[in-house]
């Protein structure tokens, strides 16, 4: 799948929105306006029982390993595809209401981004979560053509270009030429792994546990890929496994690399297998190029610092790799006709 269509006929003005509907984060691009006009959490808060929504993004991060026993706060998406349709719709549709209003009658037209390797049937739900929420129009593109476009990466050109999206539940790498896919790989190794790694080696290693905000944070202020020339510390808290009692401990830079080492290198490999698999005309302008990395699991510290260093090749970051899948997917709205038409010779 590179681009697919489902549309309900809607007299009036449409206006168009780019959503990246990521494990982690959801982000929403306006047109109209030129800029992101939402990035807020991918969780929904609701009742046990009843399944009724009572809060979504920020508001139900914030209640996240703090509800009580009838309240739980869920991610509906798992590795980037739909695990829970009926939250995932009502999360799209609140989104949608925020951008553009309650009471707005002009529905907009909406480009969603998906991993490259989803299925039929993961298509479809997030076409119908989209539709069921008040989009007019749905289409879906893959995460790395979007995070290409997003990068000012020209797709339409005839050489090859190689784009590594990291997102919260997985990883897209793919090279490009004339707007296509040409080799493509994707791997449910990402940013939410980093977190994992880091919640098991403080659990092992100092028997304590704490929670995703808080290994997220540490990912962010210390994580790094490879040594850094001077050592960097930071006091967590968490919860004393041994005696169940409230704990603080200091750890470093150097052992939180040791922790996700394991998953940074599952990327690379992932990098350096579609290396092998492009035909040498690509690969030549790949050298000369070089690779682009984008999503949020690329501003782990030092990483392209790491991929260049075992694939002997450029590696730089999209100017705004937390943006750049989004930005791509507004940027996709201008393209459809072009992008069907590339759809339909990759048959």
């Amino acid at each position: 799948m590179k681009i697919l269509g489902m549309n309900i006929k809607v007299p009036g003005f449409s206006r168009s929105i780019g959503i990246d509907l990521g494990t982690a984060n959801t982000l929403v691009y306006s047109k109209r306006h030129g800029r992101i006009v939402l990035n807020e959490p991918s969780v929904v808060a609701v009742e046990r029982e009843s399944r009724k929504v009572l809060a979504v993004g920020n508001e139900a991060k914030d209640m996240l390993g703090k509800t009580p026993d009838t309240i739980v706060a869920v991610k509906p998406l798992s590795e980037g595809v739909i695990a829970d349709y009926d939250i995932t719709e009502a999360m799209i549709k609140y989104f949608i209401k925020k951008v553009f209003g309650k009471f707005n009658i002009f529905m907009p037209e909406v480009m969603i981004c998906v991993p490259i390797d989803v299925t039929g049937v993961e298509k479809r739900a997030v076409l119908e979560a989209a539709l069921s929420a008040g989009a007019k129009k749905a289409y879906l593109i893959e995460e790395a053509r979007a995070a290409a476009l997003g990068s000012g990466v020209d797709i339409s050109a005839p050489e090859g270009n190689m784009i590594v999206d990291i997102g919260g539940g997985s990883t897209d790498v793919a090279v490009i030429s004339l707007g296509g896919t040409v080799v493509s790989k994707t791997i449910r190794t990402a940013g939410n792994n980093f977190d994992m790694d880091i919640i098991k080696y403080v659990k092992k290693t100092h028997n304590l546990l704490i929670g995703d905000r808080t290994a997220e944070d540490i990912k962010i202020k210390i994580g790094t890929a490879t040594p850094l020339e001077e050592e960097e510390t930071m006091v967590i808290k968490g919860r004393d496994l041994i005696m169940g009692l409230p704990k603080s401990i200091t750890v470093t830079s150097e052992e939180i690399r040791e922790s996700i080492m394991d998953s940074l290198m599952e990327i690379v490999t992932c990098v350096k297998d579609v290396l092998e698999k492009t035909p040498p005309e690509l690969s030549a302008d790949i050298v000369d190029k070089g690779i682009v990395m984008a999503g949020g699991g690329s501003l782990i510290r030092n990483f392209p610092e790491l991929i260049a260093k075992h694939t002997s090749l450029q590696v730089k970051l999209a100017d705004n790799p937390l943006e750049s899948v989004v930005r791509g997917a507004g940027m996709a709205l201008d393209q459809i006709s072009i992008l069907r038409k590339i759809e339909k010779a990759e048959r």
